[in-house]
């Protein structure tokens, strides 16, 4: 049967729909952002919680270097493999309820160690809590997508990869001065409230966006705007672009892990700060990220906007990022003047992450938009797999150095090696024009 003449104009007036939501829409997605935003402040906060607690934890606990080390990766036992279970019911749940749940399991996995301060209840915490942030960061920017088209989520992604960075900006000051002043279990304390708040207000107020293709699919109203194309996940994730964008988020993961872990334990016992300094100091490299993170992704969206292809703006971007961080790395222990160091260590730290938004663009351009979600998934979850090893291996190699100094300049030199690798695989491997392409999701230039 032919198709009603009218058919071509209703389709197009059903993408008009879809690509262009109306201004209440515009409203909403920019609160569903700032509530995201505040989402990754509450997930870094919890994340670095122990950090900043590890030199009180480990004199009351009598901890080895080796056994906090252990505690820490313990946060990532189940951190990627949640990311990647999740990632594939995100295209059956809803994200208001997947961000939800998160929150509240993040609030229940500070109490253990409320009722017992002990290493098997900081482990069982650690875990659970990397078991409910696992998906966080992936999810909450599917969501987030869900209220933008392709060409404006520059500035979106920068401000929810910005909220780590200023949950690390607010919690090093917050956090340590409820350590210092109440003790460090007060810290666990407000930091499950806190969650459990957010969820409260994440359930009234976010729901899906004008952009989700889950929701167009169950409603039977997808479009051209929202194809509902899938392709098998061996074809995505033998991309160059997929695997680079891999390599660039495992490179800044190795960084962003260690930071969390020992840089606060480093300023205290190697550079002789004092908890408020080396809190002030943290803010300062959170800063710096900050900063960073809120123009380099918007700085590549002028840049497409502009003709330049993804792989020199987003793709060359991130490698970039991951590059540099990796020579910082590698120099600043060698530097004298604390002043240096510090500002080596910025570069190093806060420099990587920058590549964290920009992966998840690239990876989004190679992506059919009903799988982007299991795809954010699965690349989260490979990227964030040193997590499992940088912390560990950082408490061995100090256990095992004839002084502290020489065991953190050993682990500083092999998270340089790690960064530099990765950083020129994403260099050479993401091309996002041409993968989707090949993909058959955008014609053949």
């Amino acid at each position: 049967m032919a198709p009603h003449p009218s058919a071509p104009a209703s389709r197009h007036r059903d993408a008009a729909r879809v690509t262009s939501p109306p201004e209440p829409g515009r409203h909403r997605a920019w609160l569903v952002t700032a509530l995201i935003v505040a989402f990754m402040v509450v997930n870094y906060a919890d994340k670095s919680v122990l950090g900043l607690a590890a030199v009180p934890i480990m004199d009351e606990l009598h901890l080895s270097n080796s056994t906090y080390g252990l505690l820490a990766s313990s946060f990532f036992f189940l951190f990627s493999l949640s990311g990647l279970v999740v990632g594939f019911f995100s295209s059956r749940v809803s994200t208001r309820v997947l961000l939800c749940g998160m929150t509240l399991v993040w609030a229940v996995a500070q109490v253990p160690v409320l009722v017992v301060a002990s290493v098997p209840t900081l482990l069982a915490g650690r875990i659970l809590l990397g078991a409910a942030e696992g998906p966080a960061a992936s999810m909450s920017m599917h969501a987030l997508y869900k209220w933008f088209p392709p060409a404006r989520r520059g500035l979106p992604s920068a401000l929810h990869i910005g909220g780590a960075a200023l949950g690390t900006l607010i919690a090093a000051p917050v956090v340590t001065w409820l350590i210092t002043g109440f003790g460090w279990r007060s810290a666990y304390a407000a930091l499950a409230v806190t969650s459990a708040l957010w969820a409260a207000v994440w359930w009234r107020v976010g729901h899906d966006g004008p952009y989700d293709v889950t929701r167009a699919e169950r409603d039977g109203t997808v479009t051209a705007a929202a194809p509902d194309r899938r392709l098998p996940y061996r074809r995505l994730l033998s991309t160059g672009t997929v695997l680079g964008s891999i390599a660039a988020a495992f490179g800044a993961q190795w960084a962003l892990s260690l930071s969390h872990a020992w840089l606060p334990a480093y300023l205290r016992t190697q550079l002789g700060l004092s908890a408020g300094a080396a809190a002030s100091a943290i803010s300062g490299l959170s800063a710096v990220s900050l900063v960073l993170l809120l123009t380099v992704p918007s700085l590549m969206d002028v840049l497409r906007r502009r003709g330049v292809s993804s792989r020199w703006s987003s793709g060359a971007g991130q490698a970039a990022a991951v590059c540099l961080a990796g020579g910082a790395m590698a120099a600043f222990p060698f530097v004298d003047g604390t002043g240096a160091r510090l500002a080596l260590m910025t570069v190093a730290f806060g420099g990587a992450s920058v590549a964290i938004p920009l992966h998840y663009m690239t990876t989004a351009e190679v992506a059919p938009p009903a799988q982007r979600g299991a795809l954010f998934g699965i690349v989260a979850a490979a990227g964030t797999l040193p997590g499992l090893v940088a912390p560990f291996l950082t408490g061995r190699l100090i256990d095992a150095a004839d002084h502290p100094s020489g065991g953190y300049t050993t682990a500083f030199l092999v998270s340089s090696a790690v960064m530099l690798v990765t950083g020129c695989c994403a260099l050479f491997t993401i091309q996002p024009e041409r993968d989707a392409a090949r993909l058959g999701l955008t014609e053949q230039r």
